[in-house]
């Protein structure tokens, strides 16, 4: 055993490959248990931004060294825009609320006084009555449950370190991708050939959702910023609404219900007759978005709209909301595996 001139056998390249996918698995799984999703989408969002955008400028430059140049500036390019956009939306939905007495005055407490109008007897009974009593019910809420807003508070600022680590990490790989390949091992070789595929899934499943949620949530805006103004309807916080809408669209079915509800519950402020013309186009909207999964979606992964469903409900089943986020990028990876094993 000693002897240089000893070689290990290798190991058989099945042993190898279910190897790499029980790795792939684990690491997987290990994401959602230590809550690092958050890292992961941020990772692969800039990984593949890079890697779209540079083949435009790589044709253009000779030698690995330039292409390295152009990677990394791409990547710093990338990394900027995405803190600048989420500043920007920050921005926005302060520009949008504005001052917090005045939406307690102009915008929530007139919500309240015309959902009074609206909802049976039993349910104005809990209303609050004025702004006072509206902040006060709100202050004591928060005191009564300041242990779970502090726990909150530092779960957010935790996933902000995690996306701006996945940001950077993305930029990274991106960068290392392009210096001069190596003889590496067959177990290294095959971890490639997986974390190649869920990088597939992830443009596929995102990229797609997109669409879709760009197709929404300009639907969204020309009903409530177009027709109903037009119509002297005015539906409170209607961009706050469309920004909502883009951004909870990027869940594929189901945030298009989440932003059918916040529409309807505004709508709902307006009058009764508002609220029912608001649901009945959304719901348009919401067999759109049933079409446009099954071309768009279901073309990049080759999967209804159920199956989509049935990963995300056993997926929040197991991890809640952050299952719910990962199930359709790990049933499009999932599906990709077994499509290229020729397995279905």
């Amino acid at each position: 055993m000693n002897d240089p001139k000893f070689v290990a056998p290798r190991a058989s390249s099945s042993v190898i490959q279910v190897a790499s996918y029980v790795l792939a698995a684990v690491m997987l799984w290990l994401v959602l248990h230590l809550h690092l999703l958050s890292a992961l989408l941020a990772g692969l969002l800039v990984y593949e931004l890079v890697q779209a955008a540079t083949p435009l400028l790589g044709r253009r430059i000779s030698g690995d060294r330039a292409r390295m140049v152009v990677v990394a500036v791409l990547g710093a390019v990338v990394v900027g825009l995405l803190v600048l956009l989420i500043l920007g939306a920050i921005s926005f939905f302060r520009s949008e609320l504005g001052n917090p007495d005045l939406l307690w005055q102009q915008q929530l407490m007139p919500l309240v006084e015309k959902a009074r109008q609206q909802l049976p007897a039993m349910l104005v009974d809990h209303l609050p009555d004025s702004v006072d009593d509206l902040r006060d019910g709100l202050a004591a809420l928060a005191s009564k449950h300041a242990t779970t807003l502090q726990t909150a508070g530092r779960g957010a600022a935790r996933i902000s370190v995690h996306i701006l680590i996945g940001l950077v990490l993305g930029a990274i790989v991106a960068l290392s991708r392009t210096r001069p390949a190596h003889q590496v091992g067959p177990l290294a070789a095959a971890l490639g050939q997986r974390c190649q595929r869920l990088a597939g899934a992830f443009h596929d499943i995102v990229f797609a959702q997109i669409k879709i949620s760009l197709v929404n949530t300009a639907l969204t805006a020309v009903f409530l910023l177009g027709v109903l103004p037009v119509l002297g309807i005015h539906v409170p916080l209607a961009k706050t609404l469309v920004a909502i809408t883009f951004i909870v669209g990027l869940l594929p079915v189901v945030g298009n219900l989440l932003s059918n509800t916040a529409v309807t519950i505004a709508a709902l402020s307006v009058s009764l007759g508002v609220a029912i013309a608001a649901l009945g186009f959304l719901i348009l909207v919401h067999k759109l978005e049933y079409f446009l999964n099954a071309r768009i979606v279901g073309s990049q992964i080759h999967a209804a709209a159920w199956e989509l469903l049935v990963a995300m409900l056993l997926l929040e089943a197991a991890f809640g909301l952050p299952g719910v986020i990962a199930a359709p990028v790990y049933y499009a990876y999932l599906k990709g595996e077994l499509e290229g094993q020729q397995l279905i």
